[in-house]
Parts: structure tokens; sequence; C-alpha cells
């Protein structure tokens, strides 16, 4: 019998190499960059109602660009209002690089920075256990609901810590993204038991509408260059594809069925279209956003 595969997030040195390539080699922070400059204004227009102090909490903020860019649309759209800004981030590799930003940065005096390094689980277990009353004005989820064991939970914690006003938002890949087929395919083999991973828009919207939870939604096109998943040993090919299926050394573990069977998947029409000799595969993203419960 094939031995169990491992996750990429065991092996967190791997996992940052990967993921650092899948930025340089997608258009994921590009999309995120102009959804941030050109929707979230008029998102965050509503919250605060006048106060002179906001609170936000960044959930997985890894190592902060998208996070600084989003607290800049807030103070441009509150200027003269503070903001206390907790920092939810289990890697300290990423909360290292969040504060060297920071450090770097000009004009971030309205900004008080409180550092967790916690998952969202422990960050929930903290907060209850020290009863804490604060609520939030807005609180942001990128790309961090495929670490968690139970994501409805996770989203119903999180949204019950929102002020009059607050908004919740969530960006994760779309269910009618080349990720989309590639988990509903493949759950199975590749979906580690102990997080949800596997998790989509899609998932998310079945969540909310079975609680009756309205909510926006937006589509976010990306793309990602996958070319070199398909030459046999190539690097940065078996490093995109061990973040594609989330799965360590992919090419190397995994049955030969599994690995041709997510090769032609990844290739597939469905997934990807070929340019110019490139394969360039569907990464698009879904925002979720979220007020306040009544």
């Amino acid at each position: 019998m094939a031995l169990p595969l491992m996750s990429l997030v065991s092996d967190d040195s791997r996992y940052q190499k990967s993921f650092q390539l899948f930025l340089e080699r997608s258009s994921e922070h590009q999309c995120m960059r102009d959804f941030i400059h050109s929707r979230l204004p008029d998102i965050l227009a509503s919250i605060g109602d006048g106060k002179s102090n906001l609170n936000v909490i960044g959930v997985g903020s890894g190592a902060g660009e998208i996070d600084l860019e989003m607290l800049s649309e807030l103070h441009l759209k509150h200027p003269g209002v503070t903001v206390d800004n907790e920092v939810v981030e289990p890697s300290s590799q990423q909360l290292h690089n969040y504060k060297v930003l920071v450090s770097q940065k000009q004009d971030l005096d309205y900004l008080k920075f409180t550092w967790n390094k916690m998952t969202a689980s422990e960050f929930e277990q903290h907060w209850k256990a020290k009863k804490m009353t604060k609520k939030a004005d807005f609180i942001h989820m990128v790309q961090m609901l495929y670490y968690v064991k139970d994501p409805g939970a996770t989203i119903t914690f999180f949204h019950s810590l929102l002020n009059k006003n607050g908004k919740l938002l969530i960006i994760l890949v779309s269910g009618e993204s080349g990720w989309g087929k590639l988990w509903r395919t493949y759950r199975e083999q590749l979906c580690n038991t102990e997080i949800s991973q596997c998790v989509t828009t899609g998932d998310i919207k079945s969540f909310l509408d079975s609680k009756g939870v309205s909510y926006q939604s937006y589509e976010l096109p990306s793309q990602l260059d996958i070319t070199e998943c398909f030459t046999e040993g190539d690097e940065k090919g078996e490093l995109l594809l061990d973040f594609l299926t989330e799965v360590l050394d992919f090419s190397k573990t995994a049955s030969p069925e599994l690995k041709a069977g997510v090769l032609e998947l990844l290739q597939h029409p469905s997934s990807s279209v070929k340019s110019n000799g490139r394969v360039i595969f569907n990464n698009n993203l879904g925002v979720i956003v979220l007020d306040q419960l009544c």
C-alpha cells in the first residue's frame, strides 16, 4: 500500500519557497491590489460610524504586503482616525517579514500593531479565555481558510466579533477556477484531513446560504504560468506542483497514476489555456464580504 502523501505545510521552508515562486508566476497579488484600490474603498466607507479609533484584525496576514495596502485605503477613507491592528499569523518567518516591511514604511503613525504568532483557532481560544469584549470594525481573511479545520466555524467566530457597520472580507480561490476543478476531482487523494485545504468560495457561499447569511461577492480574474510543471525534473516545476497539490515532493511521492491524472487535468482546457507555448492556469479568486450579524 502506498504511503500517505505528506502535506506541503509540514515543511515550512519548502512551503515558503514554493509560495514565493507562485507569487512570482501568478497575477494573484496584482488582482488583489486592483480590487483593493477600486472596490474596497466603497466597502470600507460605512465602517466606523464617525469613531476616532478603528479596530482591525488580519487573520493569516502573511508578510503583510496586502494588509498594508488595505490599511492604506482604510486610512485614505477615514483620515485622522487611529487604527488598532491585530495581526494573526502562525509563521515566525512571515511575521518577521511583516515587521521588517512595517519598519521600512513611512507614515504609519496612525497604526498600532499587536502581533499574535498563532493560528486562527489559537487566537479564538485566546480571545475566549481572556473574555475579550472588544469588537472589530474590519476583519480580513486573505487566502487562509485552507489552513483551518472548520472554515464555517472560523467564519462564524470572526463574524461574531464585528462591530456595528463592521465588515468581514474573505478572499479565496474561486469555485470556478482551475483549483476548484483540481480539488473536485482529486479531493480524496490530495486534501489533508486535518485542515480544510480544498475549499473555494463556492463552498463558503453554500455554507452561508445554508445559514441564511447575506453577503456580497466578487470574482477576480487571475492566472498562473505552470509551463515548467510538465518538464520532468525541473526544479521550479516541481515546486509549483507541490504548491498546486499542497503535497510535499509531489512528483517524487505520488503514484504514477495520480501524477499522470493531475498533470492531465492541469493542462486540460477547463483548467488552463495554452498561449505562445506557455500553459496558463486559471487562478481566479473570489471575494466575499459579510456585514455585522443583525
